[in-house]
């Protein structure tokens, strides 16, 4: 058990305690006054300590719980929720029980969520590939103007900046190496998206990367003359995502949950132009600092640089 934060005593004082008391000759009195509780704490402590030598604190749980759910009408919810994935107000109604009850079994037993059954029971399909540049995945996230500092920072939702608009930010992640980039754009239209990629190829030229095929959605800036003709002028496939599908472009899609967790929303930002400043120093950090968990706790340029040392 974890003390509570305002505790006047712990584990350690406890013992310090008994041994005062115990090994030392001190009085019970004295050593209350010196660690500024009442008598019967330390009386209590002793008790404790030579009952069954343990100082930590004991779980408040009581021993029996009269009025707890049944086992049976858990295990029942659990069935409901996995076969027939029911709701917690439609397990509720066919079982006839509060749908707070239902809720909160279901959040005891990890059934809080949709999304966590289909997860233990559909595997993960994984991949990726074995060469820089083989398949560049290219997606795009709209962000709102910042004219002043909004409720997601202050929390009044009734001072609402109307009519600031919108911004795009387009990011390009790697899939062998998950080197990023991304870059802020006016718009999500075809001329913004067609210099971006040209950007992009750029970028990973520098790098010794060439780019093979790139990954986009549906969109009908990825699907326009001038984006499809940039890429058969760099000889690069074009390669779109099954429509409805967000996960088919997954490694774009958690890079974007990153940046907006630690770019977009980490700080308060004067203008969008203080924002759009801080992208390329996070840029730096996340490629060259920041390790990622599927490339074993390393970050994208040590995977890139690995893969060039394959090569050679």
């Amino acid at each position: 058990m974890n003390a509570h934060r305002n505790a006047r005593t712990n584990p350690y004082s406890r013992a310090l305690m008994i041994r005062r008391v115990r090994q030392e000759g001190r009085s019970v009195r004295e050593t209350a006054a010196a660690f500024g509780v009442s008598r019967q704490t330390v009386y209590k402590w002793l008790r404790r300590f030579e009952a069954a030598a343990k100082l930590e604190d004991c779980s408040s749980r009581p021993r029996r719980s009269p009025q707890q759910t049944p086992l049976r009408v858990v295990q029942r919810i659990e069935q409901l929720r996995r076969r027939r994935k029911l709701t917690a107000v439609e397990i509720a109604a066919e079982l006839r029980l509060p749908a707070s009850t239902v809720s909160r079994i279901l959040q005891r037993i990890g059934l809080g969520k949709l999304w966590r059954i289909e997860a233990d029971t559909t595997p993960a399909r994984r991949y990726e590939h074995e060469r820089p540049g083989a398949l560049v995945h290219i997606d795009a996230k709209k962000y709102v103007r910042i004219e002043r500092i909004g409720h997601r920072i202050h929390g009044d939702r009734r001072t609402r900046v109307q009519g600031a608009g919108w911004e795009c930010t387009f990011v390009a992640v790697d899939d062998c190496t998950r080197l990023a980039h991304a870059e802020m754009h006016a718009k999500e239209d075809a001329p913004c998206a067609t210099r971006f990629l040209r950007h992009v190829i750029q970028r990973f030229d520098s790098l010794g990367i060439r780019i093979e095929r790139v990954l986009t959605d549906n969109a009908r800036c990825y699907s326009s003359h001038a984006f499809r003709a940039l890429c058969q002028q760099h000889g690069i496939r074009q390669v779109f995502t099954r429509p409805y599908t967000p996960r088919t472009n997954g490694k774009a899609e958690r890079f974007i949950q990153t940046m907006t967790r630690r770019w977009a929303y980490r700080r308060p930002y004067r203008t969008s132009a203080h924002r759009a400043a801080a992208l390329r120093p996070w840029l730096t950090a996340y490629n060259h600092q920041r390790p990622h968990r599927a490339l074993g706790m390393r970050p994208p340029m040590a995977r890139l640089r690995e893969a060039r040392q394959q090569r050679g």
